[in-house]
């Protein structure tokens, strides 16, 4: 065969590959990328793939054209928002994207679906997409482009933002609580999720009053609409793994790592975790302010007085300190120590046959096992299996785990040992 004919030919493939510029064509992934294990979130057609924020379908005001996402601007801070059909946990994010004079958006991540979180943002960081150059106000340094919004500021030194109408390119790496936030190929920010210097963060800014925000290891990813035209291409994801850990919830000598709802006492004495029932006589909960979604915990506990209290799972907390999940009943000897009871919504799943009720130890120390992986919950009391669950909404479910005071006063337990692995 001639040689000028396949040196024409390949030249036409790479053509139609690439487009005439030499450039990969649009919303298409390289031989490379596939086999790094990146897969597309926009197939340049369709909004395939997407629906609406805690919705089934696609409402929202955004389409596919011209081999991009947009949105209309029709949006606001209560709607407009999409997300992915698929939750994701640990990850590379990229995408590039352009916006309209004077335009508003944001791409969200670990977005918690849920009917009490009426907006995305209450619990997924958000890496700000605005036009800095142009935005009809002033602008704080949390609120510009790259930013994690309301929490870390990029380094204006690297920041490089093109003018609205522009494509820029940004990326957000998410591994195992270390974050990157990338714009124009530079990392413009750098920082450790749930950190000490993060807490502080949350807890003294605009998150002060959104109690789960930013705390979910996984979620949709979600596009925000905020009353101004934008555009997105080459929307795509790569899964990183996860990387299990063991971690001890109590130190022996303070509450750190926990957060008390509520007006009941909870404290430490003689190394030992102690709930106890105040004047309100109210419930009261102490939850871990991380959550833990796959895990296998032990906890030993003895009840002093009444002993009415649990530990939820997958739980959450909305304002009025009121937890919503899960409880491993802990109560006295007759009431289902190791069953299993959803706060809202269906009461008791799992109750104790009478037989077990004998398993419990009164005025001495219990071990409680409790494994949760998936859809499945299992429970032991001192050694012997209780509770066997498979549940689709638990499945679904991800949160804190948190201790609990019964309301109706005279409650006393001492905690102690609570050892956790993730899965």
């Amino acid at each position: 065969m001639n040689s000028k004919f396949i040196l024409f030919a390949v030249m036409s493939m790479i053509i139609v590959a690439t487009g005439c510029t030499g450039e990969p064509k649009p919303n298409t992934l390289t031989q490379q990328e596939i086999a790094d294990g990146w897969e597309l979130l926009f197939d340049g057609n369709t909004m395939n793939g997407w629906r609406d924020y805690n919705g089934e379908k696609l409402t929202a005001p955004w389409f596919a054209e011209e081999g991009m996402i947009q949105a209309k601007g029709e949006g606001a801070d209560e709607h407009g928002y999409i997300v992915t059909e698929k939750t994701y946990e640990n990850f590379e994010l990229a995408w590039d994207w352009k916006i309209a004079d004077g335009g508003n958006s944001g791409m969200l991540y670990h977005v918690v679906e849920h009917p009490k979180f009426a907006v995305p943002y209450v619990t997924g960081p958000e890496y700000q997409l605005i036009d800095d150059l142009g935005f009809p106000e002033p602008l704080e340094e949390w609120q510009k482009t790259g930013a994690d919004y309301a929490m870390h500021t990029t380094d204006p030194a690297k920041t490089n933002i093109k003018p609205a109408g522009e494509w820029n390119t940004s990326k957000i790496v998410f591994d195992n609580g270390h974050v990157e936030h990338w714009l124009n190929g530079e990392k413009v920010i750098e920082f450790e999720a749930w950190t000490e210097d993060w807490f502080t963060r949350k807890h003294s800014g605009k998150w002060e009053n959104a109690p789960e925000y930013g705390l979910a290891r996984k979620g949709v990813i979600c596009l925000q609409d905020h009353g101004s035209a934008a555009w997105f291409r080459n929307v795509k994801i790569k899964e990183l793994p996860r990387k299990n850990k063991e971690v001890n919830l109590f130190n022996g000598t303070d509450l750190h790592g926990w957060e008390i709802y509520g007006t009941e006492k909870w404290y430490v004495q003689d190394g030992l975790l102690v709930c106890e029932s105040g004047p309100d006589k109210q419930y009261g909960y102490l939850g871990t302010r991380e959550y833990y979604d796959d895990f296998d915990l032990t906890v030993e506990f003895k009840q002093e007085a009444d002993g009415n209290s649990g530990v939820f799972i997958r739980s959450f907390v909305e304002p009025g300190a009121i937890v919503n999940g899960w409880q491993v009943e802990v109560a006295p000897k007759g009431h289902d120590t190791g069953g299993i009871y959803e706060s809202y919504g269906r009461g008791w799943l799992v109750q104790i046959p009478d037989e077990k009720e004998e398993i419990l130890k009164e005025g001495d120390w219990n071990t409680l096992r409790i494994m949760v992986k998936g859809d499945n919950v299992k429970t032991w009391l001192n050694g012997e299996e209780m509770v066997d669950l498979t549940d689709d909404k638990i499945g679904k479910a991800q949160g804190r785990i948190a201790l609990q005071i019964h309301d109706g006063g005279g409650i006393k337990v001492l905690w102690r040992n609570l050892a956790l692995k993730t899965l």
